[in-house]
């Protein structure tokens, strides 16, 4: 499962990868071109059977580690890391995490509420993220697992996160933003002694939003909160700095030819999906046969069809279920997806209209019915819909009163 993120969002992505129970590495990248594919950012996050086992962004090193740990005062304890485990060299920030708690530098419970903030930290990056390219790889697992985190309450929590970091632009815009006191004299003027004692040790134009708040031992939305009053009179302001990401590239005007147009068809009965194959192997339409729904949600954006006929009635998930996550996905919102009903499904067909179903196709059906409603809706002549194959490879200004920080 690979592709762009301007037409697939980070959170249907990792549902994906949950219902599905994937084992592997997701790798996202944001470039400053379409036409320079040299990484401007990178994250990876690992799974074991859809839960999240570790995530990170390997340009930061061990940095992110030492900060952590000098949350809980143990940062001379640093250089008792050594060289990372041949089975983990892959992810060089997990392997020291798993040395310092084998030589009882931080206790099992510490070493789980780092990797739990490793884990919020990077998902929040990702799912800011509005443009990129994406790759899941099926692969080992990542090992020794510490912990396994289920993906979307995470995702909630990190979504209404994101959300709230929303209303702060544009002055803030990244956690990686560096902040700098310009009017000391404002500030002990105007705040608690304590406050400016705390503002002026760690606002120092060196640390980041994210590195304060980690220094701090507390959420970077109570620190961002803390500091937006001053941030709003100009009394801190934002030091200029490579770390923060501002590539923002539009890939809309990127187009290339459609090939001929591919029905997918979702249908747990083989007669049916061999029926459909047959039919249109005859009329010159490519066809993707897939019948079960867990994993028919990652090959729908393998195989990017331009058409989906979806049954009703399948385990694990139903046809629904299906239609209703597809159209999450700004990819899928505009392509056709044909219900396949029993003949007196009238009830059927009402709740396919209430998921966003385009039609539906009465079952048991023949060769004229079917070839009717795919050239209904993709057949030669009709305008192209939006295909993610031009682009992936194929192999407030109110004031609140003063927060504390």
């Amino acid at each position: 499962m690979q592709g762009e993120l301007s037409e697939i969002d980070i959170r249907s992505i990792l549902q994906l990868v949950e219902l599905g129970q994937r084992t592997g590495q997701l790798l996202v990248e944001t470039y400053a071109c379409p036409t320079d594919r040299t990484a401007d950012r990178t994250w990876y996050v690992f799974f074991l059977n859809g839960q999240v086992v570790y995530a990170g962004n390997p340009a930061a090193g061990l940095s992110r580690l030492r900060g952590f740990l000098a949350s809980y005062g143990l940062e001379k304890d640093f250089q008792r890391i050594t060289t990372t485990p041949d089975s983990i060299a892959n992810a060089p920030e997990y392997g020291a995490l798993w040395q310092l708690l084998e030589n009882r530098v931080i206790s099992t419970t510490q070493a789980k509420e780092i990797l739990q903030g490793m884990v919020q930290e990077t998902l929040f990056d990702l799912l800011s993220l509005q443009q990129g390219y994406f790759i899941f790889e099926m692969g080992a697992p990542l090992t020794p697992q510490l912990v396994t985190l289920p993906v979307m309450p995470i995702v909630a929590t990190t979504l209404q996160q994101v959300q709230e970091w929303k209303q702060w632009y544009p002055q803030v815009h990244s956690p990686e933003q560096i902040p700098l006191i310009v009017n000391a004299e404002a500030l002990q003027a105007a705040l608690p002694t304590v406050t400016v004692k705390t503002l002026l040790s760690f606002v120092d134009g060196q640390a980041s939003l994210r590195q304060i708040a980690r220094g701090l031992n507390r959420d970077v939305l109570a620190v961002t909160r803390a500091l937006y009053p001053c941030i709003q009179r100009g009394w801190i302001q934002f030091v200029e700095d490579d770390r923060t990401p501002t590539s923002r590239w539009d890939y809309s005007t990127v187009s290339t030819p459609r090939p001929m147009p591919c029905v997918a068809c979702l249908d747990d009965a083989a007669t049916v999906r061999h029926s459909v194959e047959n039919i249109l192997e005859r009329h010159g339409y490519r066809s993707v046969l897939l019948a079960d729904p867990v994993t028919a949600l990652s090959q729908f954006f393998t195989h990017k069809p331009d058409l989906i006929l979806c049954d009703i009635t399948m385990p694990e998930l139903d046809g629904y279920e299906v239609c209703a996550m597809l159209r999450q996905s700004s990819y899928f919102r505009q392509t056709p997806i044909v219900m396949l009903t029993g003949l007196d499904g009238f009830i059927d067909r009402v709740r396919a209209q209430m998921v966003g179903a385009t039609d539906y196709l009465a079952k048991p059906f023949g060769e004229e019915e079917l070839v009717t409603i795919v050239e209904k809706y993709v057949g030669l002549g009709r305008p192209e819909s939006p295909n993610l194959s031009q682009f992936v490879e194929t192999d407030p200004e109110e004031e609140e009163p003063w927060p504390e920080i």
